[in-house]
């Protein structure tokens, strides 16, 4: 034949002529063979990766689309997907000769085509983060998500399932080496979609050879199971199915009576799932009984249990109670008379038709207008539609593990895409993202410097909403942050909620670094004012309940704190020590005595002495004296910064105090400062307060600070006795939000 001639219908295989779409025969073949024609010299010489040629490939699907029901637009847009590459404005020539809905089928399956083909290229020589090859689990995820994508039109779905089962069917007939990912895929994606939709007939077929490619040996031991005793088991059902069709016949009933193929991958699937060997598989020996009518189906089972033993636990009424795919069927399994299974399926001609096309049995696929369904219109109307679209979802969680359904309704799959990077790995996106999301799914710093966009190759602006199988391409550069104009919505930069979050975190980030700075630079021109620039800044933040240094100074810049907490930590009253001779003269041979505030001074009776502010030293704290100029002796603990650092530079100026006992010191209060660190909310304070009042104790000062929803709190508290303080910590911590609570 020669590429300019025209091919007519009789040249065409016969099952080719097969129409689900309502055109008249002569219109259907014309369509199918001029379609052909067109592609014929584009395609005659070429090749698959397979080494399949492609127009022998191309023939081959459309005899299976039409043995599965696919309607002959359908078989045509085959031909037309592999002229795509060929043409340098496909759409439009397709457009003008086989009508603009063709050709957007023929577009979106060679796009789909396309994706596929650059993605398992890109993943058998692709690295993992930890540079490791790609493991199966992600490749199968790929190839699901890009099915997805293009699902929003179900025949395109059908003609890679087409396009699949003939890949195999060309390389067990080549007996060609077949790659393990190509089988892989097509048992684990492409034969649980084709479950899903219900076209048995093409799953079974994708399963076996699947197997077969993947498990040879174990294909093989089964295969030579069945053949085994091949000739006695099938003489025995042939006389079985005579038997129960002229059975059937003397009542009346029309019934057709066959024999069920027997597929491998199920025998194993049984075999493995339930721990059985080989000959405790009951569908070894199996009949299949199409009748007219549902009440039909319930006659012949009454038959079948009445003359053969049942087993009630392998009777299954999927008429009663569909499987989730829409599959009806009665299912029974009986003994013969020697004791063997017989499994027997009993089902009406349309449940027949719907258990071996499933989907593409109800749907007829025509140029449908503004109305169909993504050029698609359903011969059932809006239910059918949807209960494809809940199969499609429905095959999604089953392979994304996912536990929750996301919804129903005909925009099931319309807010998302599925885009390609340069190295065609699938990125995932809502509808209506832009290049800017795609850039912060990659990479959020990515994001951030993003500043231009190619997709497949053209430069264009980055608020342009992507669409499904596109390459992007981002431009970045080396430094520098998002634009505040990404977050106008008017203006369409951003789709993702999560690619805006990081534009704003961005932008918060960078705020609270000028707040930081600026608090940094006011809390070290204090320290140098107050002589004590060599304090570790983290350990000042620690001692005024900051955990960070950088929390002391984000609040120092907000102006939320005053820098004389600092001073008051760190500058107590400064000691103004007496000459030496004269310390050692007044001390020297002294007796202790009690002073009037309940503390024990050695040697020197009723000397001043005063608790220090830096520490509010409460019993039975270990204490020291320190004697100060002018103020008599300040009494800190012994735990105490500021007194270990007076105590090393003038050593000979500490003396030994200790608690007052007795009636002196009864009825002493002495103020101590608690440090409270908690969840932010309303009522938090006058919780705190309420157990402090509770416990009999008197509150004579709070100093509080909120940052980022997070409360810093300081009470100044009159105790008895640090004891009872510690009991009372214990309460404040079981406070609803109270993260930790300690005296300072």
């Amino acid at each position: 034949m020669s590429h300019s001639g025209r091919l007519h219908a009789a040249h065409l295989p016969p099952v080719m002529l097969a129409t689900s779409d309502g055109l008249g025969l002569p219109a259907d073949a014309e369509l199918l063979a001029k379609a052909r024609t067109f592609a014929e010299p584009l395609i005659a010489g070429e090749s698959l990766d397979t080494g399949e040629n492609i127009l022998a490939h191309a023939d081959a699907v459309a005899t299976i689309l039409a043995g599965m029901g696919g309607s002959v637009v359908m078989q045509a847009a085959i031909y037309l997907v592999y002229a795509c590459p060929h043409l340098n404005k496909p759409e439009e020539v397709m457009g003008k000769a086989f009508g603009v809905h063709l050709a957007q089928l023929a577009m979106q399956t060679n796009q789909l085509v396309h994706v596929q083909r650059l993605s398992r290229a890109a993943e058998s020589s692709a690295q993992g983060p930890d540079n490791t090859p790609l493991s199966p689990r992600i490749q199968t995820e790929n190839v699901r998500k890009m099915l997805l994508a293009f699902s929003r039109d179900l025949r395109v779905v059908m003609l890679r399932l087409a396009s699949r089962l003939q890949t195999l069917r060309h390389f067990a007939a080549s007996k060609l080496p077949v790659p393990a990912v190509l089988a892989r895929e097509s048992l684990q994606v492409f034969a649980p979609l084709a479950n899903r939709l219900g076209i048995w007939q093409i799953k079974w077929e994708l399963e076996d050879l699947s197997f077969r490619f993947l498990e040879p040996a174990t294909y093989k031991d089964i295969a030579q199971l069945l053949d085994e005793k091949r000739t006695e088991r099938e003489l025995y059902m042939v006389a079985l199915r005579e038997r129960l069709q002229q059975a059937l016949g003397t009542q009346g009933m029309a019934a057709n009576v066959e024999g069920r193929p027997k597929h491998i991958y199920s025998i194993v699937k049984k075999m493995r799932g339930k721990a059985l060997p080989f000959e405790r598989v009951f569908d070894i020996r199996a009949l299949r009984v199409v009748v007219p009518s549902v009440a039909d189906c319930y006659q012949v089972l009454s038959w079948v249990h009445e003359h053969f033993v049942p087993i009630a636990e392998e009777f299954d009424d999927y008429i009663a109670k569909p499987k989730a795919n829409g599959y009806q069927s009665l299912h029974t399994v009986v003994r013969d008379a020697d004791g063997g299974p017989i499994e027997v399926q009993i089902r009406t001609q349309a449940m027949h038709e719907h258990a071996e096309h499933g989907v593409a049995a109800h749907w007829a696929y025509k140029e449908a207008g503004a109305k169909g369904y993504a050029g698609v219109s359903a011969s059932s109307e809006y239910d059918t539609k949807i209960a494809v679209l809940r199969q499609l979802l429905a095959w999604e969680r089953d392979l994304s593990g996912a536990a929750q359904a996301h919804g129903q309704g005909s925009g099931l799959f319309e807010d998302r895409i599925y885009v390609l990077t340069p190295d065609a790995a699938v990125v995932e996106l809502p509808q209506g993202a832009t290049a800017i999301d795609f850039a912060y799914t990659v990479h959020t710093n990515l994001g951030h410097r993003c500043r231009g966009a190619k997709v497949d190759g053209a430069m264009v602006p980055l608020n342009t909403p992507l669409a499904n199988g596109q390459t992007v391409e981002i431009t970045a550069i080396k430094e520098g942050g998002p634009s505040r104009d990404w977050l106008n919505p008017e203006l369409g930069f951003l789709a993702s909620p999560r690619a805006r979050a990081k534009v704003r975190a961005w932008f918060n980030a960078q705020v609270s670094e000028e707040t930081i700075a600026k608090g940094r630079e006011a809390v070290e021109k204090s320290l140098q004012r107050l002589g004590r620039t060599a304090i570790r800044l983290d350990d000042l933040a620690s001692q005024l309940g900051f955990k960070s240094a950088d929390g002391l100074f984000e609040v120092v810049g907000k102006d939320e704190y005053s820098l004389r907490n600092i001073e008051v930590l760190l500058n107590p009253p400064e000691p103004a020590l007496e000459p030496d001779e004269y310390f050692q003269k007044k001390f020297k041979g002294a007796v202790a005595r009690k002073s009037p505030s309940g503390v024990l001074v050695v040697g020197v009776d009723s000397l001043l002495t005063q608790l220090s502010r830096c520490c509010k030293p409460a019993p039975p704290d270990a204490i020291g004296g320190f004697v100060t100029r002018g103020k008599g002796v300040s009494i800190h603990r012994q735990d105490c910064s500021n007194f270990r650092e007076l105590a090393s530079r003038h050593a000979e100026r500490v003396i030994d105090v200790r608690w007052g006992v007795g009636k002196a010191s009864e009825g002493s209060v002495y103020p101590v400062d608690v440090s409270v660190e908690a969840i932010d909310r309303q009522g938090l304070l006058r919780d705190i307060s309420e157990v402090f009042a509770k416990e009999k104790m008197n509150v004579i000062g709070v100093q509080t600070q909120s940052v980022k929803g997070m409360a810093w709190m300081t009470f100044t508290v009159e105790i008895g006795d640090a004891m009872s303080l510690n009991r009372v910590l214990v309460t404040v911590r079981g406070v609803k939000g109270v993260r930790a609570a300690r005296r300072r």
